[in-house]
């Protein structure tokens, strides 16, 4: 199985995302609703990390499902080897628009790179981030699967949900002053972080915008 019950976080972003989520989804949903322009009274469902599924985060199929949808045209499997991003969140809205959340408290955390050591999988990986750079417009001869891994992969899924016709959205959330974790204080300094990972992967804003959203929460508001 592929569902993974959470401890109730005491720091960072998956205590941020776990508040935000079960105690002030609304203050996340009229960000979303503005930044990709949707109906003011598009309602939106939030399907994981809840309270009464014991904060529970999914990956590969069991996310799929999670979500009520089928991939008709081309199959996770067939996409991306088992293993692949453990959502921070997921949601649904009341039109069917699937929303895939990565969240984020500290500029450390947008560093990675692909750990698979199967051959067979590190290869598919590759051939995909290909294809969705392509998706996207990149043109950056950089290896998508270093230095932004867990970025790029998060596009590759918004990707084949796409290709399969689904109303997808990959939102970023990224909280301020989570000094603990010693993350930003302004929306200005993450802002920054993001045009450099942007320009280093080639992605042009202007792709992203109708498929991806930056929200910024600021933490002391879920104090």
């Amino acid at each position: 199985m592929a569902r993974f019950p959470q401890p109730l976080c005491n720091k960072g972003s998956q205590k941020w995302i776990q508040r935000l989520i079960n105690e002030q989804p609304e203050q996340l949903n009229s960000q979303i609703r503005a930044k990709l322009n949707l109906p003011k009274d598009e309602y939106i469902q939030w399907l994981s990390p809840l309270k009464t599924d014991k904060y529970s985060e999914y990956r590969d199929k069991e996310f799929i499902d999670l979500l009520g949808v089928k991939l008709e045209k081309k199959s996770l499997e067939d996409f991306w080897p088992r293993g692949g991003p453990q959502w921070d969140a997921l949601g649904k809205s009341r039109s069917g628009r699937l929303f895939l959340v990565e969240a984020k408290s500290h500029i450390k955390e947008l560093i990675s790179t692909m750990k698979a050591k199967d051959k067979d999988s590190a290869r598919r990986i590759r051939r995909n981030l290909q294809e969705t750079k392509r998706f996207l417009g990149s043109n950056a001869e950089v290896d998508w699967s270093c230095g932004f891994y867990q970025y790029v992969n998060r596009l590759a899924h918004l990707y084949i949900l796409r290709q399969n016709g689904l109303s997808a959205h990959l939102l970023f959330i990224y909280f301020i002053n989570d000094f603990e974790m010693k993350g930003p204080p302004t929306i200005h300094e993450w802002k920054g972080a993001i045009e450099l990972l942007h320009s280093y992967l080639g992605i042009r804003r202007r792709k992203l915008q109708d498929l991806v959203a930056d929200v910024f929460i600021d933490i002391d508001c879920l104090e």
